[in-house]
């Protein structure tokens, strides 16, 4: 499995430490929810400014958001679209972005750590290329239960 995590805002530091912390959770992430062990997902970590402009060129909503996910297959009964492999035949997921700058302050928000926040973001984004939504309740009960366990897992879980 594949994780690469670029940063390219300037708003919020992000130390070696917790660019490799969300590798790790990126992996166990993938190996909790998936299905085969070959992925690879590339995460941008952007600010508030630069996730705007995304939400706005992809999804029509003008607004800022936490994260944002761009799965490169989206599996249906009829679909014959094929599935992307990078040069070592890894399976390519997608593309997630996240804004450290509201992690920042939804961390605040909910009084716990930044680290925590910034994992939990990845796990939601990854768990949406891997097909989970959150469009009606039991769907978002579901999502949540497999993000919290994956977070569990790697103590990162409700502090």
């Amino acid at each position: 499995m594949d994780i690469t995590v670029i940063d390219e805002q300037k708003k919020v530091e992000l130390d070696s430490k917790l660019l490799e912390t969300m590798e790790q959770v990126g992996i166990k992430a993938l190996s909790e929810a998936g299905t085969m062990d070959n992925y690879e997902v590339s995460v941008l970590v952007t600010d508030n400014e630069g996730i705007r402009k995304l939400n706005k060129q992809y999804r029509n909503k003008d607004i800022e958001t936490d994260v944002l996910s761009f799965p490169l297959f989206e599996e249906s009964d009829d679909s014959e679209e094929p599935l992307f492999f990078n040069e070592t035949e890894e399976i390519v997921l997608g593309d997630i972005v996240i804004s450290a700058e509201k992690a920042k302050e939804q961390s605040e928000d909910f009084g716990h750590s930044f680290v925590r926040e910034m994992s939990y973001l990845l796990v939601h984004g990854i768990l949406h290329l891997l097909g989970f939504s959150h469009d009606d309740e039991e769907e978002k009960a579901n999502m949540r239960e497999m993000e919290e366990k994956i977070l569990l897992k790697l103590d990162l879980g409700r502090e």
